[in-house]
C-alpha cells in the first residue's frame, strides 16, 4: 500500500496496530468462550480485556529477536498481563486461528468499503446517463463511426457493468468472511468446536466447514477476482473518456483546477490524466488476481508459500480498486460533456452514419438484398474518397435519402432507459 494510491480509511483497516487490535479481539472471544466451557478462569480474562493493544513498534522489537509475528505479539500482549492470568492467552490455539480469522473480518469490513464506493459509481453513472438519455453521439465500432446513440445509452451500458460486479463483490465477501479456531491442522484435538463457532458468530464469520489449519485460499482468489473485475469496469468507462478527450473528438473533458499544468514542456496540454491513471490501476488489480491464484494450492495442511504474497495483494488489491472507484466518482460528477460537439462528429462523415437505415429502406421496397447492399456500398464509398454527400451520392444512384435524422435509430430507446430506471430503484 502506498499513500499515492490509499484513501485514509482503507489505510488505516489494513495497518498493522488495527491488525493487532484484531487479534487482541479473537483471542479475548477464544478466552470468553474457554471460560465458558470451565477451561479458562473468568479473572484471567477479565486481565486480559484490561490489557491495551500492544504497540505495532513493540511487536516489531520482539520479532527481531523471535523471527515469529506471532509469538511476537503474545509476548508483547502479555507484557501487561499477569502471569498467572497469561498463561491462559491462546490456549489450545495455533497461529493461523488467530491470523485466518482475524483476516476474514477485516476483508469483509474491507470489502464492504469497497462496495460502498461501488455503489456511489453506480449511481453516478446512472444519474448521468439519464441526464444526457437524449443527448446523440456518434455509436463507433472499431473505432469507426457506425450509427447514432446517445451518451447516455453509454453511461448505462457503464452503470450495469459495476451493478454487476457489486453483486460478485457480493458473493465474494460471503466467501472470504469466514474463520477457523480448530488448533493444528484443523482437528480441534485441543479446542472445542464452541469456541470457534463463538469467536467467529461475534465477529460477523462463518466457519470454514473442514479446515486444514488454515482457511481455504480459494476464498480470498474469489475476492480478489472480483475486485479486479470491478476494476475492469471502472478501466471501460475510464478508457471511453480517454478516447471522447482527444484533440480531434473532444466530446468530454475531465474538471480541471486553476493550477492544473498538464505538461512541462507544452503549455496548451490538457490530458486526460485521470482516466488514464484508472486504466493503469487496472493493471495492477489484474496482477493481483494472477497472484491470488497462486496461492490457492498449498502444500498438505498449510505452508507459509502463501503469506508473504497475500501480505501485499490482499491490502493493495483492496486499497487500490477502493481509490479507483472513489475518483472515477470525482471524475465523472465534475465531468464536461459537449453536446455540439457530438452532434458534429456524428454530420462529420455527411449522412454516412445512415446506411443502414438506407438499406433497411430499400429491403422494405423489395430491393434484393445483395443488389441494396452494393448501392448503398457504392454511394457510400464515393463519400467516404471525394467528400461528395452521401445524400448526393445515392441519388446519382437513383435513392432518395428522404428525411433521415438520428432520433429514428432510437425510436425504441425506450426500453433500455426503463431497465436504467429499474436500476436506479436499487439506490432507494
Amino acid at each position: 500500500m502506498i499513500s499515492r494510491y490509499t484513501l485514509p480509511e482503507m489505510a488505516e483497516l489494513f495497518s498493522d496496530q488495527e491488525r493487532y487490535a484484531t487479534w487482541v479481539r479473537v483471542e479475548i472471544l477464544a478466552s470468553e468462550a474457554q471460560a465458558r466451557l470451565g477451561r479458562v478462569p473468568e479473572e484471567a480474562v477479565a486481565d486480559m480485556r484490561a490489557a491495551p493493544v500492544p504497540a505495532a513498534y513493540r511487536v516489531a522489537e520482539i520479532e527481531k529477536e523471535r523471527d515469529h509475528e506471532v509469538l511476537s505479539f503474545l509476548a508483547a500482549y502479555c507484557e501487561n498481563i499477569p502471569e498467572s492470568s497469561a498463561r491462559w492467552v491462546h490456549i489450545g490455539m495455533t497461529s493461523y486461528d488467530l491470523v485466518d480469522t482475524s483476516l476474514g473480518h477485516t476483508l469483509a469490513r474491507a470489502t464492504d468499503l469497497l462496495t460502498t464506493a461501488g455503489r456511489r459509481l453506480r449511481r453516478v453513472l446512472a444519474d448521468l446517463a439519464v441526464e444526457h438519455w437524449d443527448t446523440v453521439i456518434v455509436g463507433r465500432t472499431h473505432g469507426i463511426h457506425a450509427e447514432p446513440t446517445t451518451f447516455g445509452h453509454k453511461l448505462a451500458g457503464f452503470a450495469f457493468a459495476v451493478d454487476r460486479s457489486l453483486q460478485r463483490l457480493a458473493a465474494a465477501r460471503e466467501a472470504v468472511a469466514v474463520g477457523t479456531v480448530s488448533g493444528p491442522v484443523g482437528t480441534y484435538a485441543l479446542i472445542d468446536p464452541a469456541v470457534e463457532q463463538h469467536v467467529c458468530a461475534a465477529l460477523g464469520l462463518g466457519v470454514e466447514p473442514a479446515p486444514s489449519q488454515v482457511v481455504a485460499r480459494d476464498r480470498h482468489a474469489q475476492l480478489v477476482q472480483a475486485v479486479a473485475t470491478l476494476g475492469a469496469c471502472v478501466e471501460q468507462v475510464a478508457l471511453e473518456l480517454r478516447l471522447l478527450q482527444r484533440t480531434e473528438v473532444r466530446e468530454v473533458e475531465e474538471q480541471r483546477t486553476v493550477a492544473y499544468q498538464g505538461s512541462s514542456a507544452m503549455p496548451h496540454k490538457r490530458n486526460p490524466t485521470t482516466s488514464e491513471r484508472l486504466c493503469g490501476l487496472a493493471r495492477l488489480l489484474r496482477g493481483y488476481a494472477s497472484a491470488a491464484l497462486e496461492n490457492v494450492a498449498l502444500w498438505h495442511e498449510r505452508d507459509l508459500a502463501h503469506q508473504s504474497v497475500e501480505r501485499v495483494i490482499l491490502p493493495d488489491s483492496l486499497s487500490v480498486a477502493h481509490f479507483q472507484a472513489t475518483r472515477a466518482v470525482d471524475l465523472l460528477e465534475n465531468l464536461k460533456v459537449f453536446p455540439d460537439r457530438m452532434r458534429a462528429n456524428l454530420e462529420h462523415t455527411d449522412g454516412l452514419v445512415h446506411s443502414s437505415a438506407v438499406l433497411a429502406d430499400l429491403l422494405a421496397d423489395g430491393v434484393e438484398r445483395e443488389q441494396a447492399y452494393r448501392l448503398v456500398q457504392s454511394a457510400a464509398n464515393r463519400t467516404a474518397v471525394s467528400g461528395e454527400k452521401f445524400g448526393d451520392a445515392l441519388t446519382q444512384q437513383g435513392i432518395d435519402l428522404g428525411e433521415l435524422r438520428p432520433e429514428r435509430f432510437l425510436v425504441n430507446h425506450g426500453v433500455i432507459r426503463s431497465r436504467l430506471e429499474n436500476l436506479r430503484e436499487l439506490e432507494h
